[in-house]
C-alpha cells in the first residue's frame, strides 16, 4: 500500500482516488511555531487551512482550495513518560513508525486497526478503529491534545486541561484546530495470539454473541454472493512467540491476499459477469492458521488493492439484522461484488463524534475496487446502514449531512457549539465540513 497520497501540477489527490483538489499555497512547516504562522498568514490573507495526512481518507475532509499543511517534518516521539506508561508523539508521525518504535522500547499501544499507513492525527481525527470487545479505538487512547487553533494560538487539552476540548477533539475532524501532538497511553508490550479460519456467514451470524463475547478481538469478512466468511480472533497469549514465517506470510498477505486478490479483480472489472465465481473461489483460497506475536504484527496487514470504502457504525445489537439485509439486497439486486465486506466492534467511548459514542458498536465496511462504478452499491448499502441509525466514519466514503448527525449523536450541539468558540471565522472550514456540520 502505497503510504502518500499523490499530487501533480499542485492537484492534491488522495489514495482512493476518489478525491483531488487545488490549494492555492502548500506549507510544510517544520515546528509547531512555523504551522502557527501559516495558520495566522492564512488569516491575513483570507485563506481557509487544512492539514494533510497520508490521504487515506475516502471523503473530501481534508481537501481545501485555501493553505494545505503537510506534516511529515512534525515526526517523531516527544517524550515516554513510564511512570505514566504515556508517549507523546509529534502529529505526523506514521502508525507504523510508531508502533516500530514503542516495539523496540517495550511498549505497545492497546490496540489498532488494520493498516498503519496513516500519521496519527489523520487517522485519529477521523475515528480509525480496529475490532474489540473491551479496547475502543485509537482515539480512545489519547490521553492529551496540542494543537494549534484558529488565531494561531497553541492549545494544550486533556481530561484536567480544557477538558471540554479534550472530549471533542479526539476526533475533531479537522474542524477544531491543528494537531500538533497527540500523548497516548502505552503497556508493556504483549502477545497476541491470532487465529484465522473459514466459516459459514449463517454460523458467524447465528453465533455472533458468543464469538464476540468469547474473544478480545473478534472480526470477520464475508465474500458476497457466497455463503462464506473469513473470520479473525485475537487474544492475549502468554507465548512463546510463533509469528508466521516470511515464505508463508508472503504466499498469504502478499501473494493471495494482494498479488493473486489484485489479479481477480482486474478480472471482474472487465468481465462482470465472472464475479461471483471469482468470489466463491476468493472464499476458499486462503486457509486456516494461528500465529503469535506482537500487537501490530497482528493486528495489520499490507493493503495494496487500491479500492473506495463506505463503513457505518451500528448499535451491536443490530449488526447480524443489518448484515442479513445487506447480503438479501445483493442477492436480489443483480449487483457485481467483487471486494468482502468487513465486520468488526467496538465498545462505547465517550469522545463526543465518535462512531462508538455513547453506545456499544459493530462496524460493516462495504467496498469496491478503484475505477469502478460504486453509487448504486453504496447507495443501497447506506439506506440499510441508516434505518438502523447507523453513523458512517467521517473518513469514508457517505451521503449524510448536519441535520442527519445531529439526530444520532446526541453530544452534536455540544461539538457545534465548541467549533463556533475555536473557530467562528471558519478558519478550518471545507465543503465536507460545512456538509457534515453546518455553516
Amino acid at each position: 500500500m502505497s503510504s502518500t497520497a499523490s499530487g501533480t501540477n499542485g492537484t492534491w489527490r488522495n489514495w482512493g482516488g476518489n478525491v483531488t483538489a487545488r490549494p492555492a499555497r502548500e506549507v510544510t512547516p517544520a515546528s509547531v511555531d512555523e504551522l502557527a504562522a501559516a495558520v495566522r498568514r492564512a488569516a491575513e490573507d483570507g485563506l481557509t487551512v487544512k492539514a494533510v495526512g497520508t490521504g487515506h481518507s475516502f471523503t473530501s475532509i481534508a481537501a481545501t482550495d485555501g493553505v494545505l499543511i503537510r506534516p511529515q517534518l512534525l515526526t517523531g516521539i516527544r517524550n515516554i513518560d513510564r511512570d505514566d506508561m504515556t508517549v507523546t508523539v509529534e502529529a505526523g508521525t506514521p502508525l507504523k513508525r510508531l508502533n516500530m518504535a514503542l516495539a523496540r522500547e517495550g511498549l505497545s499501544l492497546t490496540n489498532m486497526g488494520d493498516i498503519m499507513e496513516q500519521t496519527v492525527s489523520g487517522a485519529t481525527s477521523t475515528g480509525t478503529h480496529g475490532t474489540g470487545r473491551e479496547s475502543a479505538s485509537i482515539a480512545a487512547q489519547i490521553r492529551g491534545l496540542e494543537l494549534v487553533t484558529a488565531d494561531g494560538s497553541v492549545l494544550s487539552c486533556s481530561e484536567k486541561e480544557n477538558p471540554e476540548v479534550f472530549a471533542a477533539a479526539r476526533i475533531g475532524l479537522g474542524a477544531l484546530g491543528i494537531v500538533t501532538a497527540i500523548t497516548f497511553a502505552v503497556e508493556p508490550v504483549f502477545l497476541l495470539t491470532a487465529r484465522e479460519e473459514p466459516m459459514p456467514f449463517d454460523k458467524v451470524l447465528a453465533d455472533f454473541d458468543e464469538l464476540w463475547a468469547e474473544n478480545e478481538h473478534f472480526e470477520f469478512y464475508w465474500f458476497p454472493h457466497t455463503g462464506s466468511t473469513t473470520t479473525k480472533r485475537n487474544n492475549r497469549s502468554a507465548g512463546p512467540a510463533k509469528p508466521v514465517s516470511p515464505v508463508a506470510g508472503w504466499i498469504e498477505d502478499e501473494f493471495l491476499s494482494n498479488g493473486v486478490f489484485q489479479a481477480a479483480q482486474w478480472v471482474g472489472r472487465a468481465v462482470p459477469a465472472t464475479i461471483p465465481t471469482i468470489a466463491r473461489v476468493s472464499s476458499k483460497a486462503l486457509s486456516a492458521r494461528t500465529y503469535t506475536d506482537i500487537p501490530y504484527k497482528v493486528f495489520t496487514s499490507p493493503r495494496r488493492v487500491r479500492f473506495v470504502e463506505m463503513e457505518y457504525a451500528v448499535p451491536r445489537e443490530a449488526v447480524t439484522g443489518a448484515l442479513r439485509e445487506l447480503k438479501s439486497m445483493v442477492e436480489r439486486s443483480g449487483l457485481r461484488i467483487s471486494f468482502p465486506v468487513e465486520v468488526r466492534t467496538a465498545p462505547a467511548d465517550d469522545i463526543t463524534l465518535s462512531t462508538a459514542s455513547g453506545r456499544d458498536s459493530a462496524y460493516i465496511a462495504v467496498h469496491m475496487v478503484k475505477g469502478t462504478p460504486y453509487q448504486g452499491y453504496f447507495t443501497a448499502a447506506e439506506r440499510i446502514f441508516t434505518a438502523h441509525e447507523g453513523r458512517p466514519h467521517w473518513g469514508k466514503v457517505h451521503t449524510r449531512d448536519a441535520e442527519y448527525f445531529a439526530g444520532v449523536y446526541p453530544r452534536f450541539g455540544e461539538f457545534t457549539e465548541l467549533r463556533d468558540r475555536l473557530d467562528p471565522d471558519r478558519r478550518f472550514q471545507n465543503d465536507y465540513l460545512r456538509r457534515v456540520l453546518g455553516s
